[in-house]
């Protein structure tokens, strides 16, 4: 059959099968490192570790069913010096609530969400949970 059609045409259907081959295997890759790309589970910190200096860019983020009617949501911890001020945490459309802190790399910090100032709650996605004073637990951030 390839006697009838002319090496012109055969040599385009050979470029274009080589072509829709290196198209697949690039999209395969791109497919790859979109799913490193994804973020992790919902809630939990999200790391970003800077490459100009030795700090992290730390998104904090409470799903709504962490929370279930909280009308302010802060964050307080080693970061804040446990304050009276804490940082306070924006809503997300979904309900959950956010806030990116920027912290220094290569070490361990101790956090728990406060909710309408009365109620505290941990991350249920920290990296660990320690025993405090208190006789709860803190939520552990490993950079």
């Amino acid at each position: 059959m390839m006697d009838l059609i002319p090496q012109h045409a055969e040599d385009a259907m050979k470029k274009a099968v080589k072509n829709a081959g290196t198209a697949r295997a690039r999209n395969q890759k791109s497919a790859k490192a979109r799913k490193k790309a994804t973020p992790r589970k919902a809630g939990g910190p999200s790391k970003r570790y800077l490459k100009t200096r030795p700090a992290c860019r730390v998104t904090f983020r409470l799903p709504a069913a962490a929370a279930p009617g909280a009308g302010e949501v802060s964050i307080l911890g080693d970061f804040t010096g446990w304050s009276l001020s804490p940082v306070a945490m924006r809503r997300l459309k979904c309900g959950d609530f956010s806030v990116t802190i920027e912290l220094a790399a290569g070490r361990e910090y101790r956090y728990r969400y406060l909710l309408d100032g009365e109620q505290w709650e941990n991350d249920w996605s920290a990296d660990r949970y320690d025993p405090n004073e208190f006789g709860g637990e803190d939520s552990i951030l490993i950079l």
